[in-house]
């Protein structure tokens, strides 16, 4: 087997929550056409752009729509892609959201839906997944940390928080799982070009101060995320556990 078939999905089944467009497109469109079968996910509506370039590829493909802040969504969503499939081999843990405001005045219901959308349904859905991966001996999570895994931010409590905890969610299920089959990592993207950054964009103060500090130059976008997370889908990574991969455009070491 060459080094470049370890990168193949190609018979895999993935799911990748929050895929109707922005980073979680991306993901889901670059593990189609490496092969793997997908199923795409929307609050209400899956973008017909995204699922008709996930179909170009030739791979099969549904979508599923639903707010993962409720369980039995997060349980269907697993068990309509081994429905449609017959397992699931990968999840990617991408629905997020996130609500600003100082922390003096972070709303109950701010905290509440920033911490059940990116924390519990992070636990939900990797647990529900896992106990297909654990039952098969096999299978890899990867869920979408952030920058605010590792610092504060500024507005954002809840989503640091969140965040936060994703990190250590990941290197958690790994301790349990990695001897099982099932790998748990996690991506921190940097400041990337999506619906989430658009205040921070148009803000042209904040946009410069951010830039000025990326050694790349730029925002990151979708397509910046394809090769980590193939990555972390595949038989490449198979001896890493518990690992938050960063694609910051530099952001951390400068």
């Amino acid at each position: 087997m060459s080094i470049l078939d370890l990168f193949s999905l190609q018979g895999k089944n993935a799911l990748v929550t929050g895929s109707s467009q922005g980073l979680g497109a991306g993901m889901a469109i670059a593990f189609a056409q490496a092969g793997a079968n997908v199923t795409l996910h929307g609050y209400d509506a899956v973008l017909p752009s995204t699922a008709e370039e996930v179909k170009r590829t030739g791979v099969q493909s549904i979508s599923v729509t639903g707010d993962v802040c409720d369980p039995e969504v997060c349980a269907r969503l697993i068990d309509e892609t081994v429905s449609a499939f017959g397992s699931i081999d990968i999840l990617v843990n991408n629905a997020g959201t996130i609500r600003r405001a100082p922390a003096a005045e972070h709303s109950p219901e701010f905290w509440s839906a920033v911490i059940e959308t990116n924390l519990n349904s992070v636990f939900r859905l990797s647990q529900y997944a896992g106990r297909k991966m654990l039952a098969q001996g096999s299978g890899k999570i990867i869920n979408i940390a952030s920058m605010l895994t590792f610092q504060g931010g500024i507005l954002v409590p809840s989503y640091a928080a969140a965040k936060g905890a994703v990190g250590q969610l990941t290197k958690a299920l790994a301790n349990e799982w990695a001897d099982k089959g099932v790998n748990v990592n996690a991506i921190a993207p940097g400041y990337m070009a999506t619906d989430n950054t658009a205040p921070l964009r148009t803000d042209a103060e904040r946009s410069k101060t951010i830039l000025a500090r990326i050694p790349a130059g730029r925002w990151g976008l979708p397509a910046d995320l394809a090769g980590a997370a193939v990555f972390l889908a595949s038989a490449a990574s198979n001896y890493v556990h518990g690992h938050i991969l960063v694609v910051d455009g530099g952001w951390l070491c400068r």
